[in-house]
């Protein structure tokens, strides 16, 4: 790629790779995991896209440069390539006369290696939080728990919780690998007390759970809000209630990718709390088609 202008060429193929929803949300993805990257089955879980739709989509990024992939063992693992992508972008917003300064170095680096299972001694415990406890919490908690890699622990409670979680919820969990056996409604009371676990993190996914007054949890933990829509509030036919569902789940997955992404050790109190705040602001993957079968 000429390294004083933008080739039209090079330029037409990146923008054409990710005209494509799927896969500009598959590069968003990839993003947050430089410099680790993700294997192929990991990216379409939580996309919630079908494998064999999923491979079709890596291939067509990987051709245009925007990815590279390196099997392990058994798995393939893809990673972004920053060098193409990230040099053409900053020479073209420079020709639009903005200043680029770029976050992370766009030359070419070894390929990158899976996050390891635990990245330091420290764990963190991590309480979500809805009132019911049915749907949006304990996705949130299933992600967690696959995605933290053995450096969070997450727990789910609702300040009005259900019996158990809907069905739809586990429903959904399991038909993309999650195991939802330990997975229960509860409240948030539990946590509460001078035996619970001490949170490090209590994160809110409903406006309702937000605006309560919740328990003094041992530990003073940092507190954020990530507000979604209730799915179980969305009537019409099962094929409309599903789908709200899964919408929910790529929501939450944009979101606990991005956080357990975070420099957790070089930011401080004040800043991680900006950070996670801005998480809760995130769209996540709304423009998938919600079928799952995304084209």
């Amino acid at each position: 790629m000429d390294e004083t202008r933008v080739n039209a060429e090079d330029a037409t193929r990146i923008f054409d790779a990710l005209s494509q929803g799927t896969r500009f949300e598959t590069y968003r993805l990839l993003l947050r995991y430089v410099p680790y990257g993700l294997p192929a089955g990991d990216i379409a879980r939580l996309l919630a896209v079908p494998h064999n739709t999923m491979s079709t989509h890596l291939a067509v990024l990987e051709r245009a440069g925007l990815v590279t992939a390196r099997r392990e063992g058994r798995s393939i693992i893809y990673a972004v390539r920053l060098s193409d992508a990230g040099v053409m972008l900053s020479q073209l917003m420079a020709e639009m006369g903005f200043a680029v300064s770029p976050r992370r170095s766009t030359g070419t680096a070894a390929f990158p290696q899976v996050r390891p299972a635990a990245a330091n001694d420290r764990v963190y415990n991590v309480l979500l939080v809805c009132s019911a406890n049915a749907a949006r919490s304990v996705i949130a908690e299933a992600l967690l728990s696959r995605e933290g890699r053995g450096r969070f622990r997450a727990f789910s409670a609702g300040s009005r919780p259900k019996p158990k979680p809907h069905p739809m919820a586990l429903n959904l969990l399991r038909s993309l690998g999650y195991d939802t056996s330990s997975l229960a409604s509860k409240s948030w009371d539990g946590f509460a007390g001078p035996d619970a676990p001490q949170m490090d993190f209590v994160i809110t996914t409903c406006d309702a759970a937000a605006g309560e007054i919740c328990p003094a949890f041992p530990g003073h933990p940092l507190q954020a809000h990530w507000g979604l829509p209730d799915p179980l509030k969305v009537k019409g036919s099962e094929a409309e209630q599903k789908a709200a569902f899964l919408a929910t789940y790529r929501r939450l997955a944009a979101r606990v990718s991005a956080f357990v992404n975070l420099p957790f050790e070089q930011l401080d109190l004040a800043s991680l709390k900006e950070r996670i705040g801005e998480i809760g602001k995130m769209e996540g993957a709304t423009d998938l088609t919600l079928s799952g079968q995304a084209a």
